[in-house]
C-alpha cells in the first residue's frame, strides 16, 4: 500500500493502527541535531530540543528557532544524515508482526520528510508525515520550514485522519512517543505508550516502556508474549 506523502490517504482497511513518533522513538537519533552538526550548532539545537521535549517550550516556536540555525546547510548534507541514523532495536520485527496481523503502521514526525521518506520506505511503513525544510534555488536550507508545522495538534489530527481512512475505530489505535509533542495523539488513541519517555509523557500514558526495544509493544497488541 503506497501512501500519499503528507496526507496519509489510503484505500484499504485495517484491523488496527499503530502510529509512532520518529526521533528517539522509531529511531535512536534526533535528526535535527545530526543536521545541526553541519552548521556547527549541535549543542545549541540539542539544548532547545531537550527543553521542547520536556514541555518547557512551545514546539512550533522551538522548531522554527532550531531550523533558523541550520541556514546554509545543503540538501546533499541533509541526505548524508540518513546514513547516520540508527533504527531502534525491534522496529522491523514489530512492523512485520503488525502487518502479519492485519494492522498498519504509521509514523508522524516533528522532523523532516527529507530524511523520513527514504527511511519509511526501507522500513515498509504504511503511512508517514513530517515537516519539510524550505530550500533556495542553490539547494541550501533557508532557515525556515516549508508549510504548516507538524506539532502536537497536527499529530493528533493525523492519527485520527489515518484511522478514519482505514476504517479503524479510535479504540483500536495505538500511539507511541517519548516527548511532549506526542501528547496530542496519545490523548486520543485507544492505547498510549510512553517509550523511554520524558516524565511528562510517562505521567499521562496508558503504558510505560523503559527499555529501548520496540518488540515490547507486541504483547500489548496481543501479538506475542
Amino acid at each position: 500500500m503506497k501512501p500519499k506523502y503528507g496526507e496519509g490517504t489510503v484505500t484499504s482497511g485495517a484491523r488496527f493502527l499503530v502510529v509512532l513518533d520518529v526521533d528517539s522513538t522509531l529511531i535512536e537519533d534526533e535528526v535535527i541535531e545530526l543536521v545541526a552538526d553541519y552548521a556547527g550548532v549541535r549543542d545549541k539545537v540539542a539544548e532547545v530540543t531537550e527543553r521542547a521535549m520536556r514541555g518547557e517550550l512551545d514546539f512550533e516556536g522551538s522548531l522554527r528557532e532550531r531550523v533558523a540555525l541550520l541556514q546554509g546547510v545543503s540538501l546533499k548534507q541533509v541526505a548524508e544524515v540518513r546514513q547516520q541514523i540508527t533504527v531502534t532495536h525491534g522496529v522491523p520485527e514489530m512492523i512485520a508482526a503488525v502487518h502479519e496481523a492485519g494492522g498498519r503502521v504509521g509514523a508522524v514526525s516533528g522532523g523532516f520528510h527529507e530524511i523520513l521518506d527514504s527511511l519509511a520506505e526501507d522500513l515498509r511503513l504504511d503511512l508517514w508525515r513530517a515537516n519539510r525544510f524550505a530550500v533556495d534555488e542553490a539547494g541550501l536550507l533557508t532557515g525556515e520550514v516549508s508549510g504548516p508545522i507538524i506539532g502536537r495538534q497536527a499529530k493528533a489530527h493525523t492519527l485520527r485522519s489515518w484511522a478514519q481512512s482505514l476504517g479503524v475505530p479510535m479504540d483500536r489505535t495505538v500511539a507511541v512517543g517519548d516527548g511532549a509533542n506526542d501528547l496530542g495523539m496519545m490523548e486520543i488513541a485507544g492505547l498510549s505508550v510512553a517509550f523511554d519517555a520524558k516524565p511528562v509523557v510517562r505521567e499521562q500514558a496508558s503504558v510505560v516502556l523503559r527499555d529501548r526495544d520496540m518488540t515490547q509493544l507486541l504483547p500489548l497488541l496481543g501479538l506475542r508474549g
